[in-house]
């Protein structure tokens, strides 16, 4: 026997010789399947199946988590830490001529609820909104429908109450102190010069609407913007950058410290023509014309006839736009709307008027320009009317033998009817050649002065009255024309324009409220350039003659009042029919001094009757404080 362990064994014999009686020869090449191993393969493959869906479904959950919405769950987790906060940057002040302010913006206080900051849980978010409801008197179905709307997990602030003055923001900032989401915040407002008339200068500024956010750049939808006057046609000037700060708060939405501030850029100042001590004493004289006559509506305006630029403008009734920073705005804006005399129309450069015999000086400059009369030609007028078939077209009184600048200083309408459609030796303009100078002097067409809502006004022509009344022009029409009567319709605005043109000697400015602007640091951003509309349509010699008459007027006319000025002043009164009844407006345009004219004014009291009872007096108060005045 060796030293092989395995030799003991060797007498086992051989394994290829063993088998048993389960053992079954076989093909070679097949395989044998018993039933319950076919039903455990069956179990693996659906297991297998579910596994690789499950996996699909993962992978694309993650996918659409991390790359698709990856940088939205980014912005939602990074809001969990950090908030932006806007800093809204201040308007831009308003000043008159001299820089006194007539508007800046002022502190003022929003509450505001953040969605995201809410507790997510139901029951604690509702307890919030009642809170809220007891103090801030929202209801609490409103709140639910405001959060439903942005969204629970929203960063915007939603501003349930606005225009808070000092005490009430404290006394909410108090109370909500210890609630998570509710936030008093400081934002700035308008306060504007209660001086009277200067709204319709200024306008007001208003929650900015959805077709304004739409069509302008760089503004949020709580923003403010210019609804009406100067703060609307310079918007963009005086808006400003806003600016922002982000702080960290905790996962309750608490404010743990400031992260970074970005200070906000306020907007330039503008600095407009209007001299606010005449536009005071303008509104004191008319207001209380006004009133004598029942609370008539009523316009004063004033312009440098050198430049164009508005000295002063009222339209009465007027309104206080200041109620727009008010808590309770809505209410009394809805009172102006109410009001039938409607005082958010800016009468001076929106209201349409007869001129009546104001117009006759651009009537006469017509006629001499076009040698249908020269200063030397008069015409016997003593019969008081002229008599045209069974037409009778008379004066208000008689007048005799006249010339030019007596028909202007004494409203002469006989000679006017001639001039105009051609009476005795006078040939007369005609219509077309009356309409082409009217429009000349700018009537019919907007001034494109820098407040909105200007009217047009309208020069009647032969087309036009059969269009739109289906009648024919008949002498009469031109008669009436030629006198400021009939279908003519003026603004005060177009009005004193023209008569500024004739007091500069011939130049048609485009008016203006706009003098200069600066930044915020005083320094001039831009300044305004005198724009001519039209100049050299009448010769000197002929504005020269105009101007005779219109000084005439106050010499030995209808405007005799201004003769004791310590200017001399030249002018035109007015008496314009309207309406069925024979009432008429008054009217009177005016400018001083005579030699080198600073101030061109116009007054007109609707329905105040003649004018040199009325708008004679006012004018004479107002010229007298402009150059009396320290």
């Amino acid at each position: 026997m060796g030293n092989n362990p395995f030799d003991n064994f060797s007498d086992l014999g051989s394994f290829d010789n063993s088998y048993d009686e389960y053992s079954h020869p076989v093909e070679s090449g097949t395989d044998i399947i018993l039933p319950e191993e076919k039903d455990q393969r069956s179990g693996h493959f659906w297991y297998n199946f579910l596994i690789i869906i499950f996996g699909l479904i993962l992978t694309i959950k993650l996918m659409d988590l991390q790359v698709v919405q990856g940088v939205k769950n980014q912005y939602l987790a990074e809001g969990n830490r950090i908030r932006s906060r806007e800093i809204t940057a201040p308007r831009g002040n308003i000043y008159d001529k001299s820089g006194e302010i007539l508007a800046k913006s002022i502190a003022s206080y929003d509450l505001e609820l953040y969605p995201a900051d809410l507790p997510k849980d139901k029951t604690e978010r509702y307890k919030v909104y009642s809170v809220i409801e007891q103090n801030s008197h929202i209801s609490v179905e409103s709140l639910a429908g405001m959060i439903d709307s942005s969204g629970l997990f929203s960063l915007e602030p939603i501003i349930l109450k606005e225009n808070l003055d000092r005490d009430e923001a404290l006394l909410l900032e108090v109370r909500y102190k210890d609630f998570n989401g509710i936030s008093v915040t400081k934002i700035p407002t308008r306060q504007y010069s209660e001086v009277l008339g200067l709204s319709h200068v200024l306008g007001y500024v208003g929650k900015i609407s959805q077709k304004e956010f739409d069509n302008n750049e760089g503004y949020n939808k709580s923003d403010y913007f210019g609804k009406s006057g100067v703060e609307l046609t310079y918007e963009k000037d005086v808006k400003g950058k806003d600016g922002e700060q982000q702080v960290e708060v905790d996962s309750l939405g608490r404010f743990q410290k400031i992260l970074a501030t970005k200070q906000p850029v306020s907007g330039n100042n503008v600095y407009l023509t209007i001299d606010n001590g005449l536009q005071s004493e303008m509104a004191k004289d008319l207001n209380d014309m006004s009133n004598q006559l029942g609370g008539k509506e009523a316009v004063a305006l004033a312009i440098d006839p050198q430049t164009g630029g508005i000295l002063g403008s009222v339209s009465l009734p007027s309104y206080n736009n200041n109620i727009f920073s008010q808590n309770n705005f809505s209410q009394e804006y809805q009172k102006i709307l109410d009001d039938p005399n409607k005082p958010l129309i800016n009468r001076a450069i929106n209201g349409l008027y007869p001129a009546g015999s104001t117009i006759k000086p651009v009537i006469a400059a017509a006629a001499l320009e076009e040698k249908i009369i020269t200063d030397k030609t008069t015409l016997d007028t003593s019969i008081g009317k002229i008599v045209i078939g069974d037409w009778v077209f008379p004066d208000w009184k008689t007048h005799g033998v006249t010339d030019v600048k007596k028909a202007i200083a004494e409203s002469n309408d006989i000679f006017f009817y001639a001039i105009g459609g051609g009476y005795d030796k006078i040939t007369g303009l005609g219509v077309d050649k009356i309409d082409n100078y009217l429009e000349k002097f700018g009537f019919g067409s907007k001034t494109g002065i820098d407040i909105p809502g200007e009217s047009a006004g309208l020069v009647p022509t032969p087309p036009w009255k059969k269009k739109v009344k289906k009648e024919s022009w008949y002498l009469g029409d031109t008669y009436h024309l030629s006198i400021g009567q009939g279908d003519l319709l003026v603004t005060p605005l177009q009005l004193i324009n023209s008569i500024s043109a004739i007091a500069n000697g011939g130049k048609l400015y485009e008016p203006h409220v706009f003098l200069k602007e600066t930044d915020s640091s005083g320094n001039k951003v831009k300044e305004f350039t005198n724009k001519i509309i039209r100049e050299g349509f009448i010769s000197n010699d002929n504005i020269k003659t105009v101007q005779e008459g219109m000084r005439q007027t106050v010499t030995s006319g209808s405007g005799r009042a201004l003769n004791d000025l310590s200017v001399q002043a030249a002018g035109k009164t007015g008496t314009a029919q309207f309406g069925a009844s024979g009432d008429t407006h008054s009217w009177f345009v005016s400018y001083a001094p005579y030699d080198n004219p600073k101030i061109a004014l116009v007054v007109l009291i609707e329905g105040g009757g003649e004018g040199n009872v009325t708008a004679v007096p006012v004018s004479k108060q107002i010229m007298n404080y402009y150059f009396t005045r320290p």
